[in-house]
């Protein structure tokens, strides 16, 4: 390439220009490609430029060149990888221009060349966020909906672009089916109407709203939790994007609930009132005719009253405390375990032993209900419980000497039993779990079910609603209980699903 103004232009360019024949091979490089692609021009005259291209790519510049012999064609445009001088590929884009035979002072091939390195990799980033939005789409649990925005003289006008594989999945309703149409030409006026005032309402906020939704289809859905966000493009909501969970089982479960806490009200109402009154007052003249005379049938009636007396407040515990925990507080368990021990009638051998960091937990639940709770698994490892001849205290003591547990507290209420005494531990399972064990003879494995049904018991006072109640507050709070056998062949009732402070 000879002087002048053209070769001072080339010179200057911040783009790499060399002149090539239809072999590839190189005849002039401009001393940009220094900067460039960090080589001495000089080195690179005399090369094939094939041999510095991705051998990917090759043929794609081998087409151009092929392409430009034809009469009709006099440019082309290709993007190709060639390697720096320090062995890594930077992107170029390359247009080619056949100079053959033309008066100018080049003859063969003028490549003008730039560095697009950070744009590929704009455009790989770019397909990937799309590709992952594309993912997101189409395996999200959630329905998600597009609804293009337009302003018009009343506000806005809304109609839906594009739905998810959820959405069509969970409604029955297509992108195809609802695509450019308004709310109310897809759900009616009535129905429609309700929808587009929300959007109206996330429309003029400028920000994602939470509801929920009535919204029947199809497909037997019914109850929605619906997210709307808006997207804004030059300071005006051009899009809203809908992400709707079908909750439609859940609110049908509230429903029921609500109908089923309030019939126990109702119940609960008629036991404290309409039974336990009368039997007061039965219980009443049956102390003062204690008092006058002496019959040998007078003790089962005071019996049988007690004892309908006891099942009248167990039920009541049951309608009552089974009801699901809405506002839990922190409670501080190894204060709830102490106060619960002081409550149940023991000996002087028994006791409670506090172990694997229970001391310092703290559960969120309903303190006075999990009272209920640990009161009648005490009661029950207490009333029901023998050992074997060592004492369980004395066993731990020598296994895992005085550091291992923390006695919670002695009751002063005393209660004669046989045996030697019952220890019960309470401990920690995993990050949400809690144990109740104690060193008494267990309950058979064939028994474990029924003693959670109401009316069970093995004692011929009982009222067989103890377990019970544990189960049904257990449930209440979201947990689950479960009867096993101890470490030392006792009963263990193991409750998952704790929460944790």
């Amino acid at each position: 390439m000879d002087g002048g103004l053209h070769r001072t232009l080339v010179e200057e360019s911040a783009d790499v220009t060399t002149v090539i024949d239809s072999s590839g091979t190189i005849s002039y490089v401009s001393p940009s490609v220094q900067g460039t692609l960090g080589y001495d021009p000089e080195d690179l005259v005399g090369e094939t430029g094939y041999e510095y291209q991705h051998p990917d790519d090759r043929a794609a510049v081998a087409d151009a060149i092929e392409a430009l012999q034809s009469e009709d064609v006099r440019t082309q445009t290709v993007e190709t990888r060639f390697r720096h001088a320090d062995g890594s590929w930077c992107w170029i884009e390359a247009t080619l221009q056949d100079r053959t035979g033309d008066e100018a002072d080049i003859d063969g091939i003028l490549v003008n060349s730039r560095d697009i390195s950070e744009r590929k990799r704009r455009e790989r980033r770019h397909q990937e966020l799309a590709e992952e939005y594309e993912t997101l789409l189409e395996t999200v649990d959630d329905g998600i909906f597009f609804l293009d925005v337009e302003p018009d003289g009343s506000g806005y006008t809304f109609r839906f672009e594009r739905l998810n594989v959820t959405y069509e999945e969970q409604t029955g309703i297509t992108t195809a089916e609802v695509k450019g149409k308004t709310p109310m030409e897809v759900f009616g006026d009535d129905l429609g109407a309700k929808l587009q005032a929300n959007y109206h309402r996330c429309a003029n906020a400028r920000e994602s709203i939470t509801y929920q939704e009535e919204v029947p289809v199809e497909t037997g859905a019914r109850f929605w939790q619906t997210n709307l966000a808006p997207v804004l493009a030059d300071g005006e909501v051009s899009q809203i994007v809908g992400i709707t969970r079908n909750v439609t089982e859940r609110v049908k479960r509230e429903r029921q609930l609500r109908s089923r806490n309030k019939q126990l009200d109702e119940f609960a109402s008629v036991v404290s009132h309409d039974i336990r009154n009368p039997l007061n007052i039965a219980q009443g003249r049956a102390e003062l005719l204690g008092e006058e005379c002496d019959s040998d049938h007078l003790a089962p009636i005071v019996a049988a009253l007690d004892r309908m007396d006891d099942i009248v407040s167990d039920t009541l515990t049951l309608a009552r405390q089974g009801q699901v925990v809405t506002d839990p507080e922190p409670v501080a368990l190894a204060d709830l375990l102490g106060v619960c021990w002081k409550h149940v009638p023991t000996g002087d051998d028994d006791s409670i032993e506090v172990v694997d960091d229970a001391d310092e937990a703290v559960v969120h639940g309903d303190r006075s209900r999990l009272q209920h709770v640990f009161e009648n698994l005490f009661r029950n490892a207490v009333e029901h419980g023998s050992t074997n001849p060592d004492s369980q205290a004395r066993q731990d003591a020598v296994e895992h000497g005085s550091t291992a547990s923390r006695t919670a507290g002695q009751s002063d209420n005393a209660v004669e039993h046989g045996g030697p005494g019952v220890t019960v531990r309470v401990g920690r399972v995993g990050d949400h779990g809690l144990y109740v064990e104690d060193t008494g003879s267990g309950i058979p494995e064939g028994d474990r079910q029924q003693v959670f049904e109401p009316g069970h018991t093995s004692a011929s006072d009982g009222t067989g609603f103890g377990l019970t109640i544990v189960r049904r507050i257990a449930e209440a709070h979201g947990w689950t209980v479960d009867l096993t056998t101890g470490p030392k062949g006792g009963a263990r009732f193991e409750f998952t699903d704790v929460e944790f402070e």
